[in-house]
C-alpha cells in the first residue's frame, strides 16, 4: 500500500509540474510574423552558413525550466522562421554576439529547445539537431539579462561548428 501511495504521489507531483514545464513557450507566439523574416532551405543548401543579423532580447521572461538554466528574455514573435527540407545532414543554429545571448527554437514537432552557453563557445548559444525533421522552425535570439544586444548574428548551418 505504501509503495502504491508513493507512486501516486509521484505521478501527482509530475502532473502538477506540467504547466510549469509548458509555461516558458506559452508566451512565445510562433503564429506571429517573424521580426527578421523567413528563410526556406533544402538539405545541402549553399552558401552554408546562412546568416541573419538580429537584435537579441525582448520583454518576456523565460522560466529557468525552459532548458536555459538562468532563464532569460525573448520577444513574443520569433526572430526568424526557417522552412527546412531535411535530407541526411545535421542542422545547427548558433549565435555570435557582443553580449550574453540565448537561443530558443520551436521545431516542426512543436517541441521547444533552449541553450544559453554552448560548451566551448563562451557566452554564445547553439543548438544541434542530429536528425532534423522537415518543416517549420521558429527561432528566438534572447538575452540572459534584461538588456538588448544589437548586432547579434544568427547562423543556420549543416557544416558549422555545432555540426562537427
Amino acid at each position: 500500500m505504501f509503495r502504491l501511495l508513493k507512486k501516486a504521489t509521484a505521478v501527482a507531483a509530475a502532473a502538477a509540474l506540467l504547466p510549469w514545464l509548458a509555461a516558458p513557450s506559452a508566451a512565445q507566439n510562433w503564429r506571429l510574423n517573424p521580426s527578421y523574416g523567413s528563410v526556406t532551405l533544402n538539405a545541402g543548401f549553399l552558401p552554408d552558413p546562412v546568416r541573419r543579423t538580429v537584435q537579441a532580447g525582448g520583454n518576456i521572461r523565460l522560466n529557468p525550466m525552459s532548458g536555459c538554466p538562468g532563464g532569460g528574455y525573448v520577444a513574443n514573435a520569433p526572430d526568424l522562421r526557417l522552412h527546412y527540407r531535411a535530407g541526411g545532414f545535421a542542422l545547427s543554429f548558433y549565435v555570435r554576439a557582443p553580449g550574453d545571448t540565448l537561443l530558443l527554437v520551436n521545431d516542426p514537432s512543436a517541441s521547444w529547445f533552449c541553450n544559453d552557453d554552448y560548451p566551448g563557445y563562451g557566452l554564445d548559444p547553439g543548438l544541434r539537431f542530429g536528425n532534423p525533421r522537415s518543416g517549420q522552425y521558429d527561432i528566438w535570439v534572447g538575452t540572459y539579462g534584461r538588456n538588448r544586444v544589437r548586432n547579434s548574428t544568427l547562423y543556420i548551418t549543416e557544416m558549422g561548428p555545432f555540426s562537427r
